[in-house]
């Protein structure tokens, strides 16, 4: 036993220390229990050894097949990413390329492995980029979200647009890392975006153009009645002139504000605040509609309680407009009984009030499925409407697009049949001027004093021209009419008039007013290059201002003319009245 190969370093020290004594019975006992330790041991020994051998065979299947699946989930994952259509990129903190997927060949037709290590801006140019954005822009100030449009033509020519997409990317400390991005294909898109900016660019033309039109002969109608009302003229034709005006003025008016309509969803156009008087006010929308009412037999009444400010700050034309709606769909479709226009006192305190306007009538009323509907753009009850009673359909529509920028809505109340009542409520601001305002229905003409002036006036159309004729020859002043930019010129050349003030029209024949301007204003002679211009125009004002201060003109005048304006204007530029 003590032969055995486990106790020779026992044996050795056993006999070091005096104990090898084989016969004494305690040593012998101890000696085997050492014995069976060992063989214990050992046993154990080779039990972990066949565990771990057996553990190792098995890790080893495993590891094969892990291997396995993650060699075919690379697989799938390279060829999802090779095969989706947009391009997915990585890039490192300046924009150099680290990885690109098979859809950049397709895309830009340059292998991957001469586009890899080399940075964006080499294969993007600045001037491709939607919305002139700098490259600072786009991967400036480690940005953690990247988004732009651009641009890239193909081998046969073709214009494609793509959407750039990144995330920056950060590791386990919270240290920027890399972009992660695509860029996916976005022609189509851009396309329709860039025909519906073409379509809506030819509809303002169009809408600018027709405005134009109207706006020459509405000019010679307005004129003419100022005209008439500065002359001499029948006690009994007064009311008839006075309507007359008020209601070309008013159609100047909706022009403007369907020119405007237009650009209601891009947020240009802008509720305009200034005093007016509200007994003034309902007393023009009276005698507008008083005679068309009293034609079809029916009663017409404009009540205003007691409570309701006289003088409020807000956008009249607006309200004007909405009202006239009202009142005009009122009167279209009631055929007996009465049309009542109600203004009340929601709420007042020392600075605001709100007050509520109502028009209720007897008409044919609307049924209740289709009052929602009624306010949708060129829509009507139903057709049999549309075809006995005629209009647009747009009335409505406006008239609540116009309540909605003023925080505004409209209600309508109405029983098939019955007649119908439409509502709303809007917040003003109380004037400070307790005496109100001189209403323009009853003073229609100020007294205007004579002009000591000497103007120049370039107008093509023969009624502007016989309306600026009338008024300047009431007002005494000095001028003389041109009917082009070139004779505008000559007229400054050779006349022995020293013009104070030229009158231009924008829209010319040979030579418009812009470039007569820009000519003028060049001129050697700097008297005459610095003449004050206002530009005459049938164009809406707001088309018009940035491009006539561009040409240095000195403002703008509106037509149709309105004489009050024009007379102030012209009195501004006069040294002294005659």
């Amino acid at each position: 036993m003590l032969e055995n190969e486990h106790h020779r370093l026992l044996k050795r020290q056993l006999k070091k220390s005096g104990l090898n004594n084989l016969d004494n019975p305690k040593v012998i006992m101890f000696l085997n229990m050492v014995n069976d330790a060992y063989k214990s041991f050992d046993n154990d020994v080779n039990h972990l050894e066949h565990i771990l051998e057996e553990s190792s065979k098995e890790l080893f299947v495993k590891n094969q097949k892990l291997s396995s699946e993650r060699d075919k989930t690379e697989n799938k994952l390279s060829n999802i990413v090779d095969n989706v259509i947009g391009v997915i990129f990585e890039t490192d903190l300046d924009g150099n390329y680290t990885f690109l997927n098979n859809a950049w060949v397709k895309y830009s037709g340059i292998p991957l492995d001469q586009a890899i290590g080399r940075n964006f801006q080499d294969f993007l140019y600045i001037e491709n980029i939607d919305g002139n954005k700098k490259f600072q822009q786009v991967f400036g100030e480690r940005k953690k979200y990247i988004k732009f449009i651009f641009k890239n033509k193909t081998e046969d020519g073709k214009i494609m647009w793509f959407e750039a997409r990144a995330k920056l990317i950060y590791d386990d400390h919270g240290n920027p890392l890399k972009y992660i991005g695509t860029i996916v294909d976005v022609t189509n898109l851009k396309n329709i975006e860039i025909e519906l900016k073409k379509a809506s660019e030819a509809e303002d033309a169009f809408l600018s153009t027709m405005s134009h039109e109207i706006r020459t002969p509405l000019n010679a109608v307005t004129g003419l009645a100022n005209i008439l009302l500065m002359e001499d003229y029948l006690p009994k034709q007064e009311e008839n002139l006075k309507a007359l005006k008020y209601s070309g003025e008013h159609l100047l008016g909706l022009i403007n504000n369907l020119l405007d309509f237009n650009k209601i969803k891009s947020g240009v156009v802008q509720v305009v605040e200034k005093d007016f008087n509200l007994d003034y006010f309902l007393e023009n929308i009276k005698s507008h509609f008083v005679l068309r009412i009293k034609e079809k037999g029916l009663k017409f009444s404009v009540i205003k309680e007691k409570d309701v400010p006289k003088s409020i700050i807000g956008d009249k034309l607006k309200l004007t407009q909405i009202i006239k709606n009202l009142l005009s769909n009122s009167l279209k479709f009631t055929e007996k009984g009465s049309i009542i226009l109600r203004v009340r006192n929601k709420k007042i305190n020392k600075s605001l009030v709100k007050i509520e306007f109502i028009v209720e009538d007897t008409g044919i009323g609307i049924s209740k499925s289709r009052q929602k509907s009624i306010f949708e753009s060129f829509m009507q009850a139903n057709s049999e409407t549309s075809m006995k009673y005629g209009g647009t359909g747009l009335g409505l529509s406006i008239s609540r697009k116009l309540l909605n920028l003023q925080n505004s809505d409209i209600n309508v109340k109405s029983t098939l049949g019955k007649g119908a009542k439409f509502s709303f409520v809007i917040e003003y601001k109380i004037s400070k001027e307790l005496n109100g305002f001189e209403p323009d229905m009853i003073k229609m003409q100020p007294n205007y004093e004579p002009l000591s002036i000497n103007i120049l006036v370039a107008e093509d159309n023969k009624m502007n021209i016989l309306v600026l004729r009338r008024f300047l020859e009431n007002w005494k002043v000095n001028f003389e009419i041109v009917e082009n930019g070139k004779e505008v010129l000559k007229a400054l050349e050779k006349s022995k008039v020293n013009f104070e003030l030229i009158l231009m029209d924008l829209q010319m024949p040979e030579l418009n007013g812009y470039e007569t301007t820009k000519i003028i204003r060049k001129m050697d002679d700097q008297i005459i290059a610095n003449i004050p211009i206002i530009a005459l125009t049938a164009f809406a004002q707001t088309d018009i201002k940035e491009k006539t201060e561009q040409y240095k003109m000195d403002g703008f005048m509106g037509k149709p003319f309105n004489p009050v304006e024009l007379y102030s204007l012209l009195k501004s530029y006069c040294k002294s009245t005659v």
